[in-house]
């Protein structure tokens, strides 16, 4: 194990790897989500995809001790734990597919989705009726689907939470626990298909400490009654992954 950690601190370009971990967990820490968005970017030059997304969720397990404490209190947690569930049981599938089948058609339809919902709720559109169970095992279920897909959990949990009639920080918070949750959750599904190497948690290991550094500092720089700010944060988080997503980037 001594000797992997070795290899884990000689990994080219840690000291970058180290700062765009720093602030993904800032990003985190203050949205409650798009941590991936910042990271991965970055993460690609210097280690491989599969190496990036596996480390990456070892190091975010840091939330379990930073921010995630202060955010269970904050939410329902039998609706959340419906969303975590669903999502932790159709993850798998969307795996299955990303192994097996074309992606192409559902990773549009998805770009389409969070478009047009993010349109709708820039434009001012709210729900306003209270979620039923069947509702949060849907919206958890696509979740967990488009996270397997593509890695991306967070941006139809918050489409989900930003056009409901919660408090921002009942919706940040809601957002942290599922994510935090899920990752968790994940991590044997990668185990299973060989994802989670040993050099891959090594590595994971030694970013725990500075995500959870950022974590801390954006939850301290998180204002509840900053909504407006909030919601354009997120907003502009969600934007990039949906353009992030879109399937033409495959043939520049």
């Amino acid at each position: 194990m001594l000797d992997t950690l070795q290899a884990a601190v000689a990994t080219p370009g840690l000291v970058w790897l180290v700062l765009i971990t720093i602030v993904a967990g800032i990003v985190y820490g203050f949205a409650g989500f798009g941590a991936a968005l910042i990271y991965m970017p970055v993460s690609v030059i210097f280690i491989s995809p599969v190496m990036a997304i596996a480390a990456f969720s070892v190091s975010s397990l840091s939330s379990l001790v930073t921010i995630f404490p202060r955010a269970w209190p904050l939410v329902n947690r039998k609706a959340v734990t419906v969303l975590i569930l669903s999502a932790a049981v159709s993850a798998s599938l969307g795996i299955w597919v990303l192994r097996m089948a074309d992606v192409t058609a559902i990773r549009w339809a998805v770009v389409v989705f969070c478009a047009v919902t993010l349109a709708a709720l820039v434009a001012g559109w709210r729900y306003r009726v209270e979620p039923t169970t069947g509702t949060r095992i849907i919206i958890g279920g696509a979740a967990g689907f488009v996270g397997g897909l593509s890695g991306l959990m967070g941006p139809i949990m918050v489409l989900f939470q930003l056009a409901g009639r919660d408090s921002i920080s009942t919706t940040r918070a809601t957002t942290v626990v599922f994510l935090t949750a899920t990752s968790l959750l994940v991590l044997p599904l990668m185990a299973a298909q060989g994802v989670l190497t040993a050099q891959a948690v090594a590595l994971g290991t030694v970013l725990l400490v500075p995500y959870g550094v950022g974590a801390l500092i954006g939850q301290a720089l998180f204002r509840p009654e900053w909504e407006r700010f909030y919601r354009v944060v997120a907003y502009a988080i969600i934007g990039l992954a949906t353009l992030a997503g879109v399937p033409i980037w495959d043939q520049m």
